[in-house]
């Protein structure tokens, strides 16, 4: 296995936990594999395709710097059936670090999975505006309103396929490597890195803004007993539980080279401000599974 530097590399759905994607690349690439393909379902087509346009370093470089003040800047409630976020605002932010590229224009081979909830099945970017495809590929629903594509409305990759291993392209000699942070396995928490970046103190925000930064804080609010879920949680946590299935079932059908998988208890679908530890973690677990074969 140690002879194999050639990687098809598949990236899962899971929200802020797909922060953890940007360690598995980093660590990947320190020790000189070369990434030949991705596919990605949700933010992994998010990280796989700005990493395969060139853009990793700057969206990194941007996460880490999101604060509260920042995050809170970026939601725009719509309050409608179709989401609680119209994603404008988050799509304008993510236009600004997702290069301006076709598909097929790029070097890796690249495909993003969106769910046609219309006609109920999956639809692949392999050509085309990448930013598009990734922003159909990350609509969670009832979170961001869907995408308008066609004759018909996309929603995450995720809800059909969160590891689309079966999409990948791989050639003979491609060692194949799959990320899942939705794994349905304990969370050991000496993986989670003590010293944790400082961040600004976020400022104060009034009127209009504080209602809605007080709507967000409800909604994102963890449970504290098991009896309390409230609806955005038990929602949540039962789209996650499905995501979990799903994907374990793929990774059983298609056997990876590498698989690396990451608790889905580890950190929360909305934790985008605790970016620098999830990219440790990433990192750790992607160095605890490449030591085995590199060994």
């Amino acid at each position: 296995m140690t002879g194999k530097k050639n990687i098809a590399l598949v990236l899962s759905s899971g929200g802020a936990r797909g922060i953890a994607h940007i360690g598995v690349i980093e660590e990947l690439l320190k020790r000189g594999y070369r990434i030949t393909s991705i596919a990605g379902s949700s933010m992994g087509a998010l990280v796989g395709g700005v990493y395969a346009a060139g853009g990793l370093e700057n969206l990194t470089e941007r996460i880490l710097h999101l604060d509260k003040v920042d995050f809170f800047k970026l939601v725009d409630f719509s309050f409608s059936s179709s989401g609680l976020v119209k994603g404008d605002k988050v799509m304008k932010f993510m236009e600004t670090y997702v290069p301006d590229r076709n598909i097929e224009d790029l070097k890796i081979r690249y495909k993003a999975l969106a769910t046609d909830i219309i006609h109920k099945k999956e639809v692949v970017f392999d050509k085309g505006d990448l930013f598009q495809a990734i922003r159909a590929s990350i609509a969670i629903p009832t979170v961001f309103t869907p995408v308008p594509w066609q004759d018909t409305l996309l929603v995450d990759g995720g809800v059909l396929n969160p590891v689309p291993i079966n999409f990948v392209e791989r050639n003979p000699d491609d060692m194949l490597v799959v990320v899942n942070v939705n794994a349905m396995i304990p969370y050991p928490r000496k993986i989670r890195e003590k010293a944790q970046l400082s961040r600004k103190k976020a400022l104060d925000i009034q009127g209009r803004k504080q209602a809605f930064r007080n709507k967000l804080s409800l909604l994102l609010k963890k449970k504290d007993k098991k009896e309390h879920l409230g609806y955005f949680n038990l929602l949540t946590t039962t789209i996650e539980l499905m995501l979990g299935r799903l994907g374990h079932m793929s990774i059983e059908k298609y056997t990876p080279d590498v698989l690396i998988n990451i608790s889905r208890s580890s950190y929360g679908t909305y934790d985008f401000l605790k970016a620098a530890e999830i990219i440790k973690m990433g990192r750790s677990y992607a160095v605890e599974a490449l030591d085995r074969i590199d060994s």
